[in-house]
């Protein structure tokens, strides 16, 4: 027999936006929760360039296109807010407060709602209005380093891949499975298998890989462009680059003094050996220092590969109680994600 699923009774609303924001609703949605996508009225650069038009991590979702600018769409996206359960999106801070739809603005006509912010480097701190991607975050937690063997590039650390998503997603079967206990009185057993886990997180891998950009004979921007990349500095530290937008792309180039480059041939992969053998050459030319002086915190998408020590010290992670010493000594993260007043 089966159970039904645990989250029916809820309605998300997701304001569109790439990877993990999207995520997080299709998970909700696999446990039964109504989502509602308000999407712009035109797919955007990157999301078309990757294979992303047809978004896989749409699908059973209800869209409804709205141009936020617009006072009449706004008051439509209000309409829909009042009447959830709660709110996914992953747009900079302080961008759904200049559109009138920031938490108070929710709150005002619902204040029960969950107000869900997805973003790289959090709604405070340093660097929380600059932009980044997965290959920086990873960098500049520490993790990366973790992953590094003795002469090698840093890759991706072992444990956070696979046990740590396993937990991620063993707590979320709970969270689920509890909420629906509360309001039917039955208990469930939460079945959390890591393969099962990580392929489900891997869902945006799987649409990408769906346009050939991964897995495949095409170069991919991923494993092989200069842009999304990491490289060895002239003192042996490493720094990440990951400027999949046109508009990223265009501020690495700038300032890293490349204007014979020219930005709207970023996805041109015939002229991508090239360019990442002169970015490799020029990284090596100076200490990592030198290259976070000139690249981090800016929309470059760059962060250094920090060890975690240098990580823990980080001015933004200091900012954001990131890391804590326990009696021994030793660095460990704090509880995420924050949970702040919706006012």
């Amino acid at each position: 027999m089966s159970l039904p699923l645990p989250l029916q009774h809820l309605h998300l609303i997701e304001f569109e936006g790439l990877g993990p924001g999207p995520l997080a609703a299709r998970m909700l949605q696999g446990m039964g929760a109504r989502i509602t996508r308000i999407a712009r009225p035109s797919t955007g650069a990157v999301a078309a360039q990757l294979g992303m038009g047809n978004d896989l991590l749409d699908t059973g979702k209800t869209t409804v296109r709205l141009d936020l600018k617009n006072p009449e769409h706004r008051a439509q996206a209000l309409a829909l807010v009042a009447q959830a359960d709660g709110l996914i999106e992953g747009l900079r801070p302080g961008v759904m407060e200049r559109l009138g739809l920031g938490p108070a603005d929710c709150a005002a006509v619902n204040p029960k709602l969950v107000y869900g912010r997805m973003t790289g480097w959090g709604q405070s701190g340093p660097l929380a209005h600059t932009a980044g991607h997965d290959i920086n975050y990873m960098a500049l937690s520490g993790m990366m380093a973790l992953g590094l063997p003795a002469g090698q590039t840093p890759q991706v650390p072992p444990t956070v891949v696979g046990d740590a998503t396993g937990a991620l997603g063993l707590a979320f079967g709970i969270v689920c499975a509890l909420l629906d206990a509360q309001r039917s009185g039955k208990g469930r057993v939460v079945d959390a298998a890591i393969v099962d886990i990580v392929a489900m997180l891997g869902n945006i891998g799987q649409w990408i890989a769906a346009s050939g950009q991964l897995g495949g004979p095409k170069p991919s921007p991923f494993h092989d462009s200069p842009f999304y990349d990491t490289y060895a500095c002239a003192d042996g530290g490493f720094f990440t680059v990951g400027a999949l937008e046109p508009q990223f792309y265009a501020e690495l180039l700038s300032r890293l003094g490349l204007d014979d480059v020219p930005p709207k041939a970023q996805y041109d992969t015939a002229q991508w050996p090239a360019l990442k053998a002169r970015l490799q050459a020029l990284f090596a030319s100076q200490p990592r220092a030198h290259w976070e002086q000139l690249l981090a915190g800016t929309d470059a998408c760059a962060a250094p590969v920090l060890s975690l020590d240098e990580a823990a010290q980080h001015p933004h992670l200091q900012a954001r109680g990131v890391y804590e010493r326990t009696e021994s000594g030793a660095w460990f993260a704090g509880t995420a994600p924050k949970l702040l007043p919706l006012r």
